[in-house]
């Protein structure tokens, strides 16, 4: 995990944003081109631009679609595991910093910064290690 999390951690310092470091830097577990993943994940920086769903979680909803899906050809047939999935993420992302909202973690809201960019990509790491990579 320490491998991917400071490979998320040096694509973030390069410039991407949240969400990109952290599918790009696992693009080769999931059989992602990482061009396109990268171009993907652009609208989910910052929150999903709006500062809502913080962008390295929404990084790992992304790849939990992506995992559900292996395997199947049938249009749907993965959605309700990878929501129970996506859930979860969420719900352990929330429990370790009292929210997942982007606005919420950066202090926007309050004035009480919960955690920076670089802790969520190394939680959102965590969790991906822990519920994909089994």
């Amino acid at each position: 995990m320490i491998e991917r999390a400071e490979r998320a951690q040096q694509l973030h310092d390069q410039g991407y944003n949240c969400a990109q470091a952290v599918i790009c830097a696992y693009c080769d577990q999931f059989g992602l081109d990482e061009e396109t993943a990268y171009r993907m994940a652009e609208g989910f920086g910052l929150g999903m631009g709006l500062m809502e769903v913080c962008g390295a979680l929404s990084a790992s909803f992304m790849l939990a679609g992506v995992q559900g899906s292996k395997g199947t050809d049938f249009p749907g047939a993965t959605k309700g595991q990878t929501y129970k999935t996506t859930k979860a993420l969420a719900a352990a992302f929330k429990e370790k910093n009292g929210t997942y909202l982007c606005r919420e973690l950066k202090g926007v809201t309050d004035g009480k910064v919960r955690r920076s960019c670089q802790g969520c990509i190394e939680d959102a790491c965590s969790l991906i290690e822990e519920n994909l990579l089994k």
